[in-house]
C-alpha cells in the first residue's frame, strides 16, 4: 500500500537523484513530469524564493522578457509591505559606527537582526529577482555572521557592497568588497604589512571570488605584498595606510605593476580590477550562476555563452542574468535543482500565504532558529567559500523529517504562529470543493507545486487521511478540517514541492 511514508521516501529519493547528477545528465523530459513544462513557473521557482498566485498572473501578463525588464529595476517596483517589516530590524543596514554606538562590543545582535532581514526579504519583498541575486553574491564574497571581528560592520557591508553593486559590475563589487573592513577583517587583510604580509585574504581573492585554482604559490606571496596598506583605520572604517605598503615589482597572472610608494593603493585597485575581467573569473562566475540557477551540473555551453556576455559587457551582472534566465538550457533544467532547507521554508510560506506578523520579530525569530537547526541560516556558514549550493549537502532522511516537521507547522499554524495566515488556509488554496478527494489533493497541488500528483502520490498523501483518490467529499464532511494540514504538509512534502 502507498502511504505517507513512501512520499517521505520519494521525496528523499529525489534529492539523492539530483544530488548524484543523474536527473541533471538526462534529458528534461526525465523529469519535467513532475513540475509540467510550463517556463512561467518554471522562471519563477528559480528567480524568485518560491511562486505565488500574485507574481504568477503577474509574468503570464507581462510574459516572460517583460517580468525580468520589470525586476530588473528594483528601484520601481513598491516595497511598502516589507519595508515595514526592516523597519523592525534597524541595525541589518545599519553602518560600523552606528553598531559600535548602539550595541556593547562583540554582541550577536546585528548579526542576528541581519539573518532574520534576509529571511523577510526572501519571504516577502517584491523584488524577487534581486533578494535572488543579492543572496548569490552575498554567498559568492561570503563574510560568515556571526563571525569573529565583525559585529559592529557586517550589516554595512550588506548595503555597501553586495546590495549597492548586484544589478551593477562586478568589478565594482570586487574593489568594494576589498576596501570593506568586514572583509579586511574576515580575511585578516587589516592585519598584512610590508614586514608580514598575510597571506590569506590574497589567496580567498584568487581562489574563491575571482580566478580559481589557477595561480601559484609565487602569486599568492606577490598578491599578499601588493595588497599590504589596505587596512582598517582606528575609526573602525577603511583606510589606505602607505607606511604599511610592501613596494617592489610585481607579476601576478599577467598583471605586471612597477608598485612604487605612491601608487600603491592604486596598484592593488588596478590588480583588482584585472583580476574581475579574466576569462578564468568569467568562466568560473558563469559556472557557479548555472549551478544556483540552471542545475546542479552547469551547462557547459551556458557557461561559454555567459562568461562571454560577461566579458563583453565589462562585467555587468544584469547582462549576464539576463542572458541565463532566456536561455535554451534555462529552458530545459526544469526539474535540475532541489531546494536547499532555506528556500524550501520560504517556498513554504509564500506558498501558503503566510504574511508577517503584525508587530515585533517572534515569528522571524522562529523561523531563523529553524535555519540554525536545519544549518542553513544566512549567513552562518563560518568557511569562507559561502553555503554549497548542490542537492548532495542537504540530502538526509533527517534533514527531510525537518522539512515534515516545518511544513506542518506551517500549515497547521502551530508554529510560529504569529505569523499572519488566511482564516480559512484550506479555502484560501482551493476556493471551489471538489467532489472528491483525489481530486482535492489535485487541486492543492496545482496550486502549490505548479503540477498535480503523480497518482501514487496522491494516493500516498490522502493515506493520512484514510481516504482514497474516488471518496467522495462534501463541505458536511466532519473529518475534512482535521484532515486539511496534513494533506496540505504532505502535498509540500512531495517531491514535487522539493524541486524548484
Amino acid at each position: 500500500m502507498t502511504t505517507r511514508r513512501t512520499v517521505i521516501a520519494g521525496s528523499v529519493a529525489a534529492t539523492a537523484l539530483t544530488a548524484t547528477g543523474l536527473s541533471v545528465s538526462a534529458p528534461a523530459q526525465a523529469v519535467s513530469p513532475l513540475l509540467g513544462s510550463d517556463l512561467i513557473p518554471h522562471l519563477l521557482r528559480r528567480a524568485t524564493f518560491g511562486p505565488t498566485p500574485e507574481s504568477l498572473a503577474e509574468a503570464r501578463k507581462l510574459g516572460l522578457n517583460g517580468w525580468l525588464d520589470r525586476q530588473f529595476a528594483p528601484a520601481k517596483i513598491s516595497d511598502a509591505a516589507c519595508d515595514k517589516v526592516l523597519a523592525r530590524l534597524p541595525l541589518a543596514g545599519a553602518d560600523g559606527a552606528t553598531v559600535r554606538a548602539k550595541l556593547s562590543k562583540h554582541s550577536y545582535e546585528a548579526f542576528g537582526q541581519l539573518g532574520r532581514a534576509a529571511i523577510a526579504r526572501a519571504a516577502w519583498s517584491n523584488r524577487q529577482l534581486f533578494e535572488s541575486a543579492v543572496a548569490f553574491f552575498a554567498n559568492h564574497l561570503h563574510i560568515a555572521a556571526p563571525s569573529s571581528g565583525v559585529w559592529d560592520t557586517r550589516a554595512d557591508y550588506d548595503v555597501q557592497v553586495i546590495r549597492k553593486h548586484t544589478f551593477g559590475k562586478f568589478a565594482d563589487m570586487l574593489k568594494a568588497s576589498a576596501r570593506h573592513p568586514a572583509m579586511l577583517t574576515y580575511l585578516d587583510q587589516r592585519s598584512s604589512t610590508k614586514a608580514h604580509p598575510n597571506e590569506n585574504y590574497a589567496r580567498e581573492l584568487m581562489e574563491l571570488h575571482t580566478v580559481g585554482l589557477v595561480y601559484s604559490e609565487a602569486d599568492v606571496l606577490a598578491a599578499a605584498r601588493l595588497l599590504t596598506g589596505m587596512t582598517v583605520g582606528k575609526s573602525g572604517s577603511y583606510t589606505y595606510d602607505a607606511s604599511r605598503h610592501a613596494t617592489g615589482a610585481v607579476t601576478i597572472l599577467g598583471f605586471k605593476h612597477a608598485n612604487t610608494a605612491t601608487d600603491g593603493e592604486s596598484a592593488a585597485l588596478a590588480f583588482l580590477d584585472h583580476l574581475a575581467r579574466q576569462k578564468a573569473t568569467a568562466e568560473r562566475l558563469a559556472r557557479k550562476l548555472c549551478v544556483r540557477f540552471v542545475a546542479d551540473e552547469a551547462p557547459a555551453s551556458l557557461v561559454t555563452k555567459l562568461a562571454k556576455v560577461y566579458l563583453d559587457n565589462d562585467t555587468a551582472i544584469v547582462p549576464v542574468l539576463r542572458a541565463l534566465f532566456t536561455s535554451p538550457e534555462f529552458a530545459a533544467s526544469i526539474g535540475q535543482k532541489t531546494r536547499t532547507p532555506f528556500e524550501d521554508m520560504i517556498a513554504a510560506v509564500r506558498a501558503l500565504g503566510l504574511g508577517p506578523e503584525t508587530s515585533g520579530v517572534k515569528a522571524l525569530d522562529a523561523l531563523y532558529n529553524n535555519l540554525v537547526d536545519a544549518g542553513n541560516a544566512p549567513f552562518r556558514w563560518s568557511p569562507p567559500n559561502g553555503f554549497p549550493d548542490v542537492a548532495a549537502v542537504w540530502a538526509s532522511p533527517s534533514a527531510f523529517v525537518m522539512r515534515c516537521n516545518l511544513h506542518l507547522n506551517l500549515a497547521a499554524g502551530w508554529y510560529p504562529k504569529q505569523l499572519t495566515r488566511p482564516a480559512d488556509l484550506l479555502k484560501s488554496l482551493v476556493p471551489v470543493l471538489p467532489g472528491t478527494y483525489g481530486a482535492l489533493v489535485d487541486a492543492l497541488a496545482v496550486r502549490l507545486t505548479g503540477a498535480k500528483l503523480p497518482a501514487k502520490h496522491t494516493a500516498a498523501v490522502l493515506s493520512v487521511a484514510e481516504k482514497l483518490p474516488t471518496s467522495p467529499l462534501t463541505a458536511k464532511d466532519k473529518s475534512l478540517a482535521g484532515a486539511a494540514p496534513y494533506l496540505i504538509a504532505l502535498v509540500l512534502d512531495s517531491p514535487s514541492f522539493q524541486l524548484r
